[in-house]
């Protein structure tokens, strides 16, 4: 059983107001329920004494035995005699029928009016970043125009081009985070900048806080190193005081975090609570990496911005990534570090194994870019947020029942189904020709299954055909055989 647990005021808190349902108890077990599948309650967390939750939610302890109780039988809380009880997930359920034929066919057996053409072109809802902006190729010009100075050299720079470093670290001086080029790496992109400093950072074993849910090939990473995975719920936003507990609690060497329009719920950290996530980090003696992949996506480009991470770091503790492929283009493999210098050196040397340098006429072309990033800010915005529009209106059309929030930056919606059924709805969704990405694979532990990301990278009219096969889609699942339990071998 883990070590992490939950106190009844804290549960008490993250429960709200107590429930004016009858029974109470089984709309307490029901709460509960919707913090596990939705990541808040972490799985393996030790819930509090009946008798210390009863108080911190003024009802009486039979009200909470017997919501407890309710939370065994169904398989989301367990308990030993002498150890207390913690979250769980019940026995994994599959179909006992489960519908594997085409789109038509389909459309037949469950009753279904219209499926789409077999000619319609497959819509690719899984990839969140969009095609080049309008200035790109004055800006591929404009660097081949340059890349004789550096041709007749060996073309290595281990850091990153001086003159694309001097750039990065300019932004990051406007921000308010004065910045040397010395503390930038520039590496083959971001996802190659969190690997290195996994490999830097973290040891096999170590702790490392992840928030859930969270970019999936950031666990990837950290599960290849053998980190030990410690989840924190931000489907709400973030809880300082569960955050800074939970890394107490589990020792953490590392926490990653995407605070600006996070990736997949485009919520933004206010600037109080970077401060007080910098000054957990500083309590926990652990290094905060922050994710900025999406920080220059605001839907208005002159709304105020909220400051950097590292704009509230004395220590050197917070170790922000960035990346030119959503705002700039995903064909782009450029990223970078901002850190201390002396961390700086650190990932150098690490890449030399596997990745000497990034290449050249990549970095010149990010730079012409970044040079002109007001620009392409503008336009970003303008056509995310035409597309956000256009998404938000069609599901609120033809799946009245999915909720979401409009965010005011990044490059997708995080969509609540309401039912746990994403993996299916997936599954589903590719026989009706549209790709979408279940909440699972955002997390840890298998929950999240109630929701489902999706990205509003693709033009208005795309985004309308791709949710009326959704909804054919999600009508199939509706109609699918009842899950029967996952039968025993022995």
């Amino acid at each position: 059983m883990s070590t992490r647990y939950v106190g009844g005021t804290q549960l008490a808190r993250l429960l709200g107001d107590v429930p004016r349902e009858r029974p109470v108890y089984a709309a307490l077990a029901r709460t509960v329920r919707a913090l596990v599948l939705d990541g808040r309650l972490a799985l393996r967390t030790r819930l509090p004494a009946e008798r210390d939750l009863a108080a911190a939610l003024g009802v009486s302890r039979t009200t909470v035995t017997a919501a407890y109780d309710r939370l065994r039988a169904e398989g989301y809380v367990e308990s030993r005699q002498g150890a207390g009880s913690w979250t769980a997930l019940p026995p994994v359920r599959m179909s006992s029928a489960e519908p594997r034929f085409a789109g038509p066919a389909a459309a037949g057996r469950f009753g279904m009016a219209h499926a789409p053409p077999q000619d319609a072109a497959f819509i690719d809802l899984g990839c969140a970043t969009p095609g080049a902006p309008a200035i790109f190729d004055e800006a591929v010009a404009a660097a081949v125009d340059e890349l004789p100075r550096y041709s007749s050299g060996p073309g290595y720079e281990p850091a990153g081009l001086a003159c694309l470093r001097e750039v990065i670290a300019a932004g990051y001086a406007e921000r308010g985070v004065p910045t040397r080029p010395d503390q930038i790496v520039v590496t083959t992109g971001a996802q190659h900048a969190f690997t290195l400093l996994a490999q830097t950072l973290v040891e096999a074993g170590d702790a490392v806080m992840v928030e859930r849910p969270t970019y999936p090939h950031a666990l990837g990473a950290l599960r290849r190193r053998g980190a030990r995975l410690v989840p924190v719920g931000v489907n709400e936003g973030w809880d300082l005081e569960l955050i800074a507990g939970s890394m107490r609690q589990a020792a953490v060497r590392m926490a990653y975090t995407i605070p600006d329009f996070h990736n997949p719920t485009g919520l933004l950290m206010p600037a109080a609570e970077r401060a007080a996530l910098v000054d957990a980090g500083r309590r926990a003696d652990a290094f905060l990496v922050t994710d900025e992949t999406f920080a220059e996506l605001a839907h208005d480009p002159d709304a105020p911005r909220e400051p950097p991470l590292a704009a509230f770091d004395t220590g050197g503790r917070v170790v922000t990534i960035g990346s030119a492929s959503k705002l700039l283009w995903g064909g782009l493999r450029i990223g970078w570090v901002r850190t201390t210098a002396p961390l700086a050196r650190r990932l150098v040397l690490a890449r030399e194994p596997f990745d000497m340098a990034s290449p050249v006429l990549d970095q010149l072309i990010v730079r012409e870019l970044l040079l002109r990033v007001a620009e392409v800010r503008a336009e970003r915005a303008r056509t995310l947020l035409r597309a956000r529009d256009a998404l938000a209106a069609a599901l609120r059309e033809r799946l009245p029942g999915w909720d979401f929030r409009l965010p005011d930056g990044g490059m997708s919606l995080w969509v609540r189904l309401g039912v746990p059924v994403a993996s299916q709805l997936a599954e589903a969704s590719e026989r009706f020709g549209v790709r979408v990405v279940a909440g699972p694979v955002f997390g840890v532990d298998g929950v999240l299954e109630d929701y489902v990301r999706l990205p509003y990278v693709l033009p208005p009219d795309t985004l309308r055909a791709a949710v009326e096969r959704l909804a054919l889609a999600y009508r199939e699942v509706q109609a699918a055989p009842a899950a029967r339990p996952l039968p025993a071998y022995v």
